[in-house]
């Protein structure tokens, strides 16, 4: 009766009373509490001063405008599964969990849990299809009891796949103008950047264009130089599309659009929709790569002898001193690769080529030139001369 007397809500007589038929409406089961206590005391009346109920403060009376708030703010999100969240203030948790303690039966339910359920009962008769769930959803809604705000976060749409980079023109992700920082300036035409395509703009661009993105990150399994090809089964990739509002991907028709739009300078496989924990698998994998090098090289030896120098490096554990090339962005240490194998080389005039597979994170290019002795043992060193590289290309990635 004294919970009666001070305004609670039917939606709370039901779920304080712990007489709830399962399945039941919360609001069905109070009525039945407050029809029982009045036919035992008639005069029972609501003090004149409740301006609320006290536990929901009238939260549940607000369900199906909550409700509908949701189903507008949904509008134009493709999705299927979503996840409810709902804030309330420190101090109304706290009066709310008192008020239990002291007059709620045993195992009567929490507000929060209690109202969640209601708002996601109401939402989900309006939005066919959608499911709700605990973990990885699609959408993040997230409601302000206090203000009855609704805050929609679209998650992101991870998609992986293998480009292979035909270009030796072009980054794998955007780079800032030096000059302007991204800002846009006469240097860049305005675009903010500091070579007009990347291999991150050639993917990601129309992939945020057809699911109707906001952004893009662009994850790869390391990177090569601007300079340096990438082919064989190309280099793993996740691309990370940002609040999209569809999620309805047809992969082969968006492969072909990316690779007729990138007009020669990459080509992309194997596109596939993927998860944030595969980004963390790719960016941690640490796989041998596979190398064809080709450089210049004025050493005193005849071909067979050269050959036979260059063979000694098989199988061989480089000492690598970070390159003074990337020196202003990696820390000075050594580092230790090994060669896993080393064949067929060629030899043309003054120019030498050969394969090379070697653990992931070495330097090829220091290999080869040594690096003003950086790198060793190197083919500049096993050879006694100076070398040029004309070109390096990535054969294969041997991952996945």
């Amino acid at each position: 009766e004294h919970v009666i007397q001070i305004g609670t809500c039917d939606a709370c007589l039901g779920r304080i009373s712990g007489t709830r038929i399962a399945g039941g409406p919360l609001q069905d089961a109070g009525a039945r509490v407050r029809a029982e206590a009045l036919e035992r005391d008639p005069d029972l009346v609501v003090n004149e001063d409740s301006e609320c109920c006290p536990f929901c403060e009238d939260l549940f009376v607000d369900v199906a405008i909550i409700a509908q708030r949701i189903v507008d703010s949904l509008d134009g999100i493709e999705f299927t599964k979503a996840q409810l969240g709902t804030h309330f203030s420190k101090e109304h948790v706290a009066n709310e969990e008192a008020l239990r303690t002291n007059f709620a039966a045993i195992g009567s339910r929490p507000l929060k849990a209690s109202l969640t359920q209601a708002i996601q009962e109401a939402v989900i008769s309006k939005v066919p299809g959608m499911v709700w769930v605990k973990e990885k959803p699609e959408v993040m809604i997230l409601i302000d009891t206090l203000t009855l705000g609704i805050n929609i976060d679209i998650r992101a749409l991870f998609l992986y796949g293998r480009y292979r980079k035909l270009s030796r023109e072009i980054p794998q992700t955007r780079w800032p103008c030096r000059s302007c920082r991204g800002s846009g300036c006469e240097e860049c035409d305005d675009t903010g950047q500091q070579y007009p395509a990347s291999i991150q703009s050639l993917v990601c661009d129309p992939l945020v264009e057809a699911l109707s993105a906001s952004g893009d990150a662009f994850h790869g399994m390391g990177r090569e130089d601007i300079d340096v090809s990438c082919l064989g089964q190309g280099r793993p990739f996740v691309a990370e599309l940002k609040h999209p509002l569809k999620r309805t991907v047809d992969f082969e028709s968006l492969m072909e659009l990316i690779n007729k739009q990138a007009n020669g300078q990459i080509e992309i496989t194997g596109l596939r929709l993927s998860n944030r924990p595969e980004v963390a698998r790719i960016k941690e994998t640490k796989a041998e790569k596979s190398y064809t090098i080709r450089f210049t090289c004025d050493h005193a030896f005849t071909q067979e002898e050269a050959e036979a120098r260059i063979m000694t490096l098989n199988g061989k554990e480089l000492e690598q001193q970070t390159p003074q090339r990337v020196a202003h962005r990696r820390a000075d240490k050594i580092r230790r690769r090994k060669i896993i194998s080393l064949d067929e080389i060629q030899f043309e005039g003054n120019e030498i080529q050969f394969l090379v597979r070697c653990e992931s994170g070495t330097y090829v290019k220091e290999l080869v030139h040594s690096d003003n002795g950086r790198t060793t043992p190197s083919v500049a060193g096993v050879l006694e001369a100076d070398c040029e590289v004309i070109w390096l290309v990535v054969e294969d990635i041997h991952a996945d």
